[in-house]
């Protein structure tokens, strides 16, 4: 599914996750690994964001990885989920759904709204 949002939109999203840094920083701590992990490990954004959020990951799980990989994957995912603050990225996730989980894992990494906004991410 392709994310289109405005540059409102993206400032938006990353004004939040960096209040979720300052407010939550053990928690966004945990958000940047996993992102980070994801990244490394070449698995789409949706997957994880689908996960963190308990929902269908559908044709974004990945395909030809080991059983062993996918359940490291799932453990490092659950240090995350069980974070006492955990509800709050849920919240932050839900509310800026619009934005996708590409554009947020790119913006928790530190990518501009601006660099986001007219690229055709996912």
């Amino acid at each position: 599914m392709l994310t289109l949002c405005s540059i409102d939109e993206l400032t938006t999203t990353k004004q939040a996750l960096e209040k979720l840094k300052k407010d939550h920083p053990n928690l966004f701590g945990k958000l940047l690994d996993i992102v980070n992990l994801t990244r490394a490990l070449h698995f789409k954004y949706h997957y994880m964001g689908s996960l963190v959020m308990g929902e269908d990951p559908g044709q974004a799980v990945p395909n030809y990885v080991y059983g062993s990989v996918l359940r490291l994957y799932k453990k490092e995912l659950q240090k995350l989920k069980d974070d006492d603050d955990f509800p709050v990225l849920q919240k932050t996730f839900s509310e800026f759904s619009n934005t996708g989980y590409a554009k947020i894992s790119l913006l928790v990494l530190g990518e501009t709204p601006e660099s986001l906004a007219s690229s055709g991410i996912r």
